[in-house]
This record gives structure tokens, sequence and C-alpha cells, in this order.
């Protein structure tokens, strides 16, 4: 079954206008130098796993006042089970939303056709060239499977979003525009700020995260891209 080791019960940040509840999966594809949950990637050995069966004890719980699960990592689309853990949540009456870096796109494409998801976050590092996404990456990606991905989302069948975190270090405003005008998502992308608190890669910890509301300027310009 399923390693799950992280558990977070409730969070306002994970699943926009949504409350709800958010499961960690073990392992990752992606040598992103900012992650911050590297330690799932690299040691998921250091942490416990926890039972399905006491997530779901304790969702009930929540029943009456959280909207879904959030499944992140790590690289959730990793694990062949993942249809399975879907699955059993909504068995339980919860939506789910699932956060991917979209280098699976068939197990997109199963969650989709089974009626088992109901809103797909894709993480999109950075614009669509094999330079661009090397160093957002930290390895030397295959960007077909990105494409399919995008190309599957906005075929449409799911909500969804796509996400890019934008670091001073890797990433100029003008590479957002290039992504903005790849992508033409309109107000389904969506840019978050770097957190340089335990980056991957300990030389961004002195990276100074663009301000906020040159972020949120360049945000509104990119979701005119249509």
């Amino acid at each position: 079954m399923i390693e799950i080791k992280g558990f977070l019960e409730t969070s306002f940040v994970d699943w926009q206008g949504k409350l709800c509840s958010v499961l960690f999966l073990p392992h990752c594809n992606f040598r992103c130098p900012y992650c911050h949950n590297h330690s799932l990637v690299f040691h998921p050995e250091q942490y416990s796993s926890i039972p399905l069966e006491d997530i779901l004890s304790r969702l009930q719980s929540f029943k009456d006042w959280i909207d879904g699960v959030c499944i992140t990592g790590g690289e959730p689309t990793l694990d062949v089970n993942l249809p399975t853990l879907i699955r059993e949540i909504k068995r339980h009456g919860f939506l789910v939303k699932l956060d991917t870096n979209g280098s699976h796109p068939r197990m997109l494409e199963v969650l989709m056709e089974t009626q088992r998801i109901d809103f797909i976050s894709m993480d999109v590092k950075a614009p669509l060239d094999a330079f661009s996404y090397r160093r957002s990456t930290g390895l030397s990606v295959d960007l077909n499977p990105i494409l399919r991905s995008i190309e599957i989302l906005k075929q449409g069948g799911v909500e969804y979003e796509f996400r890019m975190t934008v670091v001073p270090e890797l990433h100029k405003m003008e590479d957002v525009r290039r992504l903005g005008e790849q992508l033409k998502a309109g107000p389904r992308f969506i840019l978050q700020n770097f957190n340089p608190e335990n980056p991957l890669d300990p030389s961004l910890k002195n990276t100074v995260p663009y301000d906020a509301k040159v972020l949120k300027a360049m945000e509104k310009e990119v979701q005119e891209m249509i």
C-alpha cells in the first residue's frame, strides 16, 4: 500500500478557497534547488509511515468542516498506488486535490478518466525549454511529458491551475513572461514566491525573494496572456 509520510490536519493555503487536510508522499524525480520538502525526497526513511486507516479515521472527525484533501510530496504520481489512495479518500466523502510536477501524464489521464480527482495543481518550473528546465529542476528533463500534461489539463475535464515558484537566482521577470506566453492559461496561472528558509541548495538561503507587490503585478500581467 502507499506510503504516507506526513499528515497536516488543516490548511488554509494548499487549496485556494477551501479548507483541507494535506497528505505528504515521499520521493521525487526532480531535484529543484529551491525545494523545501527535500527531506521527503532524500531521506523518507526518517519519517514514520502513517497508516491510511488512522488518517481516514481522523478525517471522519473533520467531515463537517473541511472541504477535501490535498495530496502532495515529493511527487505523488510516482506511486502506482495513487489511484487506490484517492479512491479511498473519495469513498469517505472528501474532494481530492493533487499537486504534481506533470512528469507522468498517463497517471493524470487515468485519474481524470476514472473521475477520481477534483482539482490538479501542476507546478511548471520554468519556461518550456531544456536549458531553463534543467536549471530549475537540477537535472535534464524530457519536456515531452511536461508538454503532454499541460495539454491534458487544458483540454478540460477537471479543475486545474499551473503554478510557478519564482526564484530570483533562477527566474528573471522575462522568464515569467515567456512562460506566461507559452501557457496562455489566463487566471489559472499562479505565481508563488520563493521561500529561502530551507532550500535544497543551501546557497539559496541568502537569496532575497521578489517583492510581493512586484510579483503580484507580474501575475496580473501573465494572467492577461490568453
